[in-house]
């Protein structure tokens, strides 16, 4: 009996998306002491980020800066992989955007690190899809955030 050939392909390692963010990872790393004394540099980082994405996910970005700098003035921008970041006093992210393109998805993710405080029960949500922002995902990102930093 012949052997079936496989149809899968083999893994030739990271893909050229993964290796940008690995690169941007590297270059955040050696910022980051700047970015956590001058908050200045590190919303500049954050926003160059945004300006560099393409709409409708610039959009959403942008005004995702817009409702946690307003609501959690306590967190930090900054990026991270490349994205924009929202980080504690340790420079560690609390939440983060991720634009659809970076990965070739079809949503943005809206996510939290191990450090937000979202705890609730034994499984909780960490990230969210968006493919658009209305008044009701705004008003639920603010109470999520306020959340994550209380």
């Amino acid at each position: 009996m012949a052997q079936a050939k496989s149809t899968t392909s083999k893994s030739k390692g990271f893909s050229a998306e993964e290796k940008a963010a690995a690169k941007a990872r590297l270059a955040e790393m050696k910022a980051e002491e700047r970015w956590n004394k001058n908050r200045a540099e590190g919303e500049k980082a954050a926003l160059e980020a945004i300006s560099a994405m393409e709409e409708p996910d610039r959009g959403m970005a942008k005004r995702i800066h817009e409702i946690i700098t307003a609501n959690a003035p306590e967190l930090m921008p900054k990026t991270w992989y490349g994205m924009p970041a929202y980080a504690d006093k340790n420079g560690k992210p609390v939440c983060f955007f991720q634009t659809s393109k970076k990965f070739g998805v079809r949503y943005c993710t809206f996510g939290f690190n191990d450090n937000a405080h979202l705890d609730e029960g034994r499984m909780w949500a960490t990230a969210y899809a968006l493919t658009g922002l209305t008044p009701a995902e705004e008003a639920q990102i603010i109470a999520l955030v306020r959340k994550a930093v209380s």
